[in-house]
């Protein structure tokens, strides 16, 4: 399935059994869990800060191809072919691909990100390369999802859905938080190759 608004933010479904594996990955993976950290406004270092973001991550390095992740980033691979064909300018400006660390993020009942935010903010050296944001919802939370602000739009947090969207202040976005359900997203950047 694949959307799109005109709005630069995409969306398609990815197959279920892959988020249930990455799921899976989390929950048999204790000893990987830390606290969600951020970058706080006006510099400094990541850091776990409350005000912004809680949660518990996972972090997933680009090179890991075994399963489930492989899989996903084949996947996902598809979903940005899909976006290129949309947006065409977006491939003729550098070449990119994912190079940082990605993560799984799980929030509890009541956690999310609550900070109004962007993921190229000018803070350090690798949000400046940021050109494209991915994310997929690896479980259906009903009052919960994203909110994008310029835009007007809340995306539903629905199984598989994967979004794919600029990096920029223009896509400033919040997390609805759920107080009824938990809910685990995958999420990355696509970088520069400079």
């Amino acid at each position: 399935m694949y959307s799109n608004s005109k709005d630069f933010i995409s969306s398609w479904t990815i197959p279920e059994y892959i988020c249930d594996e990455i799921l899976d990955y989390f929950k048999n993976n204790p000893n990987l869990h830390h606290r969600g950290v951020v970058l706080p406004p006006n510099s400094g270092p990541p850091s776990v800060d409350n005000n912004y973001k809680i949660s518990t991550d996972i972090n997933i390095s680009p090179q890991n191809n075994d399963r489930p992740f492989g899989e996903y980033r084949n996947e996902l691979q598809k979903c940005l072919d899909i976006y290129v064909e949309t947006y065409p300018h977006v491939n003729k400006i550098h070449r990119f691909n994912v190079t940082e660390v990605y993560n799984i993020q799980h929030y509890k009942k009541g956690e999310g990100f609550v900070a109004e935010h962007c993921e190229r903010d000018g803070t350090f050296d690798l949000s400046l390369k940021r050109c494209l944001v991915f994310m997929t919802y690896l479980n259906d939370v009903e009052d919960g999802g994203t909110k994008f602000i310029y835009q007007d739009r809340i995306v539903k947090a629905q199984k598989g859905k994967t979004l794919i969207w600029p990096a920029d202040w223009t896509h400033t976005h919040v997390g609805q938080i759920s107080h009824t359900q938990e809910k685990t997203i995958i999420t990355g950047w696509f970088s520069y190759l400079w």
